[in-house]
């Protein structure tokens, strides 16, 4: 497939995605929820060993960030137990997961979300 014709392709998959949206508004969702569904990938692999780290630093009354920081391999992290799949199972919620969800990541990437 041709540059042109895959450029072509994928804005014709975008509009089909965008629905009711219009196109100047369409950046305002795709993009933060492409980086939230990024974020969640990278910290996919790690997520359970984070979530235990948090309750056992926090069991022994120590501050878990740096503790998170190094199980996690990044320099973020995630401490709720959601992931973008759960989130999407429960529509009927999803604007309070979403938000508990976002205020869950490290302090660095809450302030770009």
């Amino acid at each position: 497939m041709s540059q042109q014709n895959l450029s072509s392709f994928i804005w014709s998959v975008a509009d089909l995605l965008r629905g009711d949206y219009k196109q100047s508004e369409y950046g305002r969702v795709i993009l933060p929820f492409t980086v939230l569904r990024r974020l969640d990938c990278v910290l996919e692999p790690t997520k359970e060993a984070v979530l235990k780290e948090k309750e056992k630093r926090e069991a022994a009354g120590l501050n878990p960030e740096p503790f998170m920081l190094k199980k996690a391999g990044q320099l973020f992290y995630n401490t709720s137990p959601l992931d973008m799949k759960k989130l999407m199972g429960d529509q009927d919620n999803i604007a309070e997961n979403m938000f508990s969800y976002i205020q869950a990541f490290s302090p660095a990437v809450r302030d770009i979300c």
